[in-house]
């Protein structure tokens, strides 16, 4: 009989016991936002990133899987200032009709001229206080979505807050130990606008603002005349960029590329750049000692 009854408590029990919630299926645009996203979620989250690592989010042209993706979602991140033009469009094909979290909302936007039109510049999350905006937006968005989650976000949250606010010393420290005259980078094409104006260095890109640009030859052969005049000794390609460019200008200079710095995407893991801080400390690691050579 005793058996019985402490059986029939146990079944009890497991009944009246609440169900695990399932994850909140989100979607993130690209790698960088993707990795902040999956920071703050955790495990409440299940994450589905569209444009992965080493992926151009600007040529990205979405297919029937992301579609279903976003149908199946129930938030939605965005870097937006004009970052992803095709995510709208999709959005309304796959009939989500859930929230569109802009991260970068809160940004102070910069602007930027290429052919004679000014452009709005997305690439924020190059400067990391604009990061830490990032952070809180997505912080708040998940807890809207997901109440019963909001202290598993905040401390998730505080936790990177206070990783980028370190990193952003050590960045600062180490740029500082530049001469300001050295700080100056030549790179595949200007997505580092924020970075310059954030830790003092000058970005110098043969391309403009989106990757499918090319530079006239009038504009490549004053960039390798200011080069050579200037001993500019930062030369980089980006991950996700063509290579041949920068090449050329190494072989008109006699300067040597300095690796591949990233932009606008992550590394795979394990490459060096496969979260937002690795990919900080990684641009940062290699452009302070070109920059100083002499």
């Amino acid at each position: 009989m005793k058996g019985l009854l402490a059986a029939l408590a146990l079944l009890t029990a497991f009944i009246a016991a609440p169900a695990h919630a399932a994850p909140l299926k989100a979607v993130a645009s690209f790698s960088v936002l993707g990795d902040m996203v999956a920071r703050i979620g955790g495990e409440r989250i299940a994450l589905k990133v569209l444009v992965g690592p080493d992926g151009d989010a600007h040529g990205f042209e979405p297919s029937p899987a992301d579609a279903s993706a976003l149908a199946a979602a129930g938030i939605v991140f965005v870097n937006g200032l004009g970052f992803e033009p095709w995510m709208e469009k999709l959005a309304a094909a796959s009939g989500y009709r859930g929230p569109l979290i802009a991260a970068s909302a809160g940004v102070i936007p910069r602007e930027m001229q290429e052919d004679g039109h000014t452009h709005t510049d997305p690439h924020a999350w190059q400067d990391l206080a604009n990061g830490a905006i990032y952070v809180r937006n997505i912080e708040a968005a998940l807890a809207s979505a997901d109440p019963a989650g909001k202290s598993v976000y905040e401390a998730n949250a505080a936790a990177l807050l206070a990783e980028l606010a370190g990193l952003d010393r050590w960045t600062r420290a180490e740029i500082g130990a530049v001469p300001a005259a050295k700080r100056k980078v030549i790179t595949s094409h200007d997505a580092f606008g924020y970075f310059a104006a954030a830790y003092g260095v000058t970005f110098i890109a043969p391309e403009g603002l989106s990757t499918d640009a090319e530079p006239g030859a009038g504009d490549l052969a004053r960039l390798i005349d200011q080069i050579r005049h200037e001993g500019i000794k930062a030369l980089f390609i980006e991950n996700m960029s063509d290579p041949r460019l920068i090449r050329q200008i190494a072989d008109e200079t006699g300067v040597e590329v300095g690796g591949a710095l990233y932009a606008d995407a992550l590394s795979e893991p394990g490459e060096g750049a496969g979260t937002y801080l690795d990919m900080f400390r990684h641009n940062v690691a290699l452009i302070v000692p070109a920059m100083a050579a002499k």
